[in-house]
């Protein structure tokens, strides 16, 4: 029996990419944002006109350790969040210690209200799933002229930072997390 090298090397390399997470769903083309759009509060960018940003419809697989990077955002009015929360329609105090996550691990809103656990810096905290952090879309008015997050994203609010004792300004930060 011969065998087809080629195809086999092709279905490899798609196991191992499915091993590791997901892999890219699209790209959108960014639009520059309205004079007084898109709040960079907290380090956030703005989409930059013509250029291409990576969507995804995934998340890398949760364990008990799962690997991500967190990310600074501010749950208050007029924070650069921007509208309130998807899960409870509210606006959250940057004291409080809640999180968005990416579109993968947000599963539709399934982990809304709950809270999981954010490891860093010998650390340890529990945060409140309240929002997504939107993998799929940005750069537009709704997502405050902002790209669309990563796939391995939880931005968290000042008090998760606080709490892990880590440094605001750094921008983002490798941590692993787990549904508490």
């Amino acid at each position: 029996m011969k065998m087809n090298y080629g195809l086999a090397a092709a279905f490899l390399v798609l196991f191992i990419v499915h091993a590791q997470g997901c892999s890219p769903s699209g790209k959108i083309r960014g639009r520059k944002a309205p004079p007084g759009q898109c709040n960079q509060e907290n380090g956030s960018d703005c989409c930059k006109k013509g250029k291409f940003y990576t969507t995804y419809k995934c998340s890398p697989p949760v364990n008990d350790n799962t690997k991500a990077t967190l990310t600074l955002n501010s749950f208050q009015k007029n924070g650069d969040g921007g509208g309130p929360s998807e899960c409870d329609n509210q606006y959250h105090d940057d004291d409080t210690p809640v999180v968005a996550l990416s579109t993968g691990w947000y599963k539709g809103g399934s982990r809304c209200l709950n809270k999981i656990t954010i490891s860093a810096n010998g650390r340890s905290v529990d945060a409140m799933v309240v929002d997504e952090c939107d993998s799929t879309m940005g750069c537009d008015n709704e997502h405050d002229y902002q790209p669309p997050c990563k796939n391995n994203i939880v931005d968290a609010s000042k008090a998760v930072w606080e709490a892990l004792g880590l440094d605001q300004n750094v921008g983002e930060v490798d941590i692993t997390w787990t549904d508490a």
